[in-house]
């Protein structure tokens, strides 16, 4: 009798729990876990700002918490366990890596919300996934690198090989060799999201190789840093914050894929304040403005800028897709077809290069 009364109990408390999303709250515990430090400069900084605008937009209806350098693997299932315990309501898990144990937390705890980005997997009712189609913001990049590099070499700093990082790097060598047929991509991966002494050598290898234009999928200034010491040289961009510091421009950052989590952040604490949360899947791009290319700098010739400045907008508008064949993957093999554009499904899967880079994708 006693095992049923708990049973009845819990069983009540999750219909008052869910009752009360439904209904909407009076305050929400917003939590945030984060791969690097919020002073990164990149990709953990952008993501704090998001935070930081959902509290500036609800003031004292929302308390914020956030955890930073989290690593992704048990680290992170132990850390989601104490925020979800710790009275979180909604939890946004930051990073690809974070996804296996967001949605076994999430299996313990059906009365939290929990939002992964970048990852595909929602096993649960309470976990939601958001991403931003970076590929885009690549494309951008790519015509700027075919058209400025003068050796005709650029380079790619990758962290790791998931199909966020491959399509980010096919995106950037489709669109050099568009304005370039004779520019050749070199990849250097760092195996990490942050880590400013790796990237630095990472840029220097690049350079060592006579690559004259760098772009990464890193977290740190540090690949600017090195483009930096090269005089002018080489030039590089902003990895998803502006990264518009005044050492670094006009060059070698001469724009940058700013990642703007905020309207996001804004509209999932919102919902669940006025009651309208539902599980869903965002992909959004330059269009919603989820990612943005930041201010071209004089250093890149005004036809040039306004060639960048037309296929952004073209891509936002959605009249151009970055992956319109004929492409071709690596091996030679047929892809996509004349005029055909690449399927969500494909991109979110990809594992291959498209024909012209070489070397191979670490497994």
């Amino acid at each position: 009798m006693k095992r049923r009364t708990l049973l009845a109990s819990a069983a009540m408390g999750l219909m008052l729990a869910s009752g009360a999303f439904a209904q909407g709250m009076d305050k929400v515990k917003a939590c945030f876990v984060y791969v690097g430090p919020i002073g990164d400069g990149g990709w953990t900084y952008q993501h704090h700002q998001g935070a930081l605008a959902v509290q500036e937009k609800f003031g004292d209806k929302v308390e914020i918490q956030y955890q930073e350098n989290v690593p992704e693997g048990a680290d992170a299932e132990r850390v989601l366990t104490q925020m979800a315990l710790g009275g979180c309501n909604i939890i946004f898990t930051t990073s690809f890596g974070y996804m296996d144990a967001t949605n076994a937390v999430a299996a313990k705890f059906p009365d939290v919300k929990f939002e992964h980005a970048t990852g595909f997997k929602r096993e649960h009712p309470n976990v939601s996934t958001y991403n931003a189609r970076f590929y885009e913001g690549r494309a951008v990049e790519g015509l700027i690198a075919g058209r400025m590099t003068k050796s005709n070499k650029i380079g790619y700093i990758g962290s790791f090989p998931i199909p966020e990082v491959i399509m980010g790097i096919n995106s950037y060598y489709l669109a050099a060799k568009k304005v370039n047929p004779d520019v050749q991509l070199s990849v250097v991966w760092a195996f990490t999201w942050f880590d400013p002494a790796k990237e630095a050598d990472s840029a220097k290898a690049l350079i060592d190789q006579g690559v004259d234009v760098i772009a990464s999928h890193t977290d740190s200034t540090a690949p600017l840093a090195e483009a930096a010491k090269t005089g002018g040289k080489v030039i590089g961009f902003g990895q998803a914050s502006d990264m518009a510091v005044p050492e670094y421009m006009p060059t070698p950052r001469v724009t940058s894929i700013i990642d703007n989590w905020a309207p996001y952040y804004v509209e999932r604490v919102g919902a669940l304040l006025d009651g309208t949360y539902e599980q869903k899947d965002t992909w959004a791009g330059i269009g919603g403005g989820e990612v943005q290319i930041g201010e071209i700098t004089e250093a890149i010739p005004a036809e040039v800028k306004a060639e960048a400045e037309a296929l952004r907008d073209a891509i936002g508008a959605g009249t151009l897709h970055p992956f319109t064949g004929p492409i071709n993957k690596q091996d030679g093999s047929p892809w996509l077809a004349e005029g055909a554009t690449a399927p969500d499904g494909d991109l979110l899967g990809m594992g291959f290069y498209v024909e012209g880079i070489t070397g191979d994708i670490p497994q």
